[in-house]
C-alpha cells in the first residue's frame, strides 16, 4: 500500500539528522582538536566492549519487522439509506470507503511502538443532502491472537456544495504493544457502525 505518512517519517528522522549535523560542528566553527589529536583518532580502532557500549546505547531501530495493516473484512465501507429502504440505491443517503491505510513502527526496550492512518472518502448517494458526516473509524491491535489495543474515533467528514464527496484522514500516534520479537502482531482498521 502506498505510504502516506511521511510526515510522521520525516518528524521521527529530524532529530536524527539534527543530531548528526552536530557531530562535525566542532570541526566547522574551529572550536576542534589538535592535528596530532585528530591523526590519532583516525587511526584509532574499536574494541568489541566499545562496539557492545555503543549498540546498547543507541536510538531506538525503526522495526524492520513492522506489523501488516489490514482492513477488516466487512468494514472496508459504509452505507447510510434513508426511510428503512435499505440496499435500495435510490435512497442511498452517503456512502464511506477506505481508500489507503499505513503505519511506521519503532522497536525499543521490549515494545513496539505503532504510528498507524487511514485516508478514506465519504460520498453522497441520489438521496444524500448532508453538508457534515461523522465516519466511525476503528484502529485495534491483535498480538498472538489477542487484543491489545481497540479504540474506535468519530471522524467528522464536512461536505461543501458543489462538492459531492470530501476525503478524511485519521492517524493515531504511539500506540506502544510489548514486542519480544516472534510474536505474530496485526493491525486492523474499518468503519464501525455499531452503536
Amino acid at each position: 500500500m502506498t505510504n502516506f505518512l511521511p510526515v510522521l517519517r520525516l518528524s521521527a528522522a529530524a532529530p536524527l539528522a539534527i543530531l548528526l549535523a552536530g557531530c562535525s560542528m566542532g570541526g566547522m566553527f574551529g572550536g576542534g582538536q589538535s592535528a596530532a589529536t585528530n591523526q590519532s583518532l583516525q587511526n584509532a580502532t574499536a574494541t568489541p566492549a566499545a562496539i557492545a557500549q555503543a549498540q546498547t546505547n543507541a536510538l531506538p531501530a525503526i522495526a524492520t519487522q513492522c506489523p501488516p495493516i489490514k482492513v477488516r473484512a466487512g468494514s472496508e465501507a459504509m452505507y447510510y439509506y434513508g426511510n428503512g429502504r435499505t440496499g435500495d440505491p435510490k435512497a442511498l443517503q452517503y456512502q464511506g470507503v477506505i481508500d489507503e491505510s499505513s503505519r511506521n513502527c519503532v522497536v525499543s526496550n521490549g515494545l513496539i511502538t505503532v504510528n498507524m492512518g487511514v485516508v478514506g472518502r465519504v460520498l453522497l448517494g441520489p438521496a444524500g443532502s448532508q453538508s457534515t458526516v461523522n465516519a466511525p473509524i476503528r484502529f485495534a491491535v491483535e498480538r498472538n491472537g489477542a487484543a491489545v489495543f481497540s479504540e474506535k474515533y468519530t471522524i467528522p467528514v464536512a461536505i461543501t456544495p458543489p462538492a459531492q464527496s470530501a476525503e478524511f484522514v485519521k492517524v493515531i500516534e504511539n500506540v506502544a504493544i510489548p514486542y519480544l520479537g516472534g510474536e505474530e502482531i496485526t493491525i486492523w482498521v474499518g468503519f464501525d457502525t455499531r452503536g
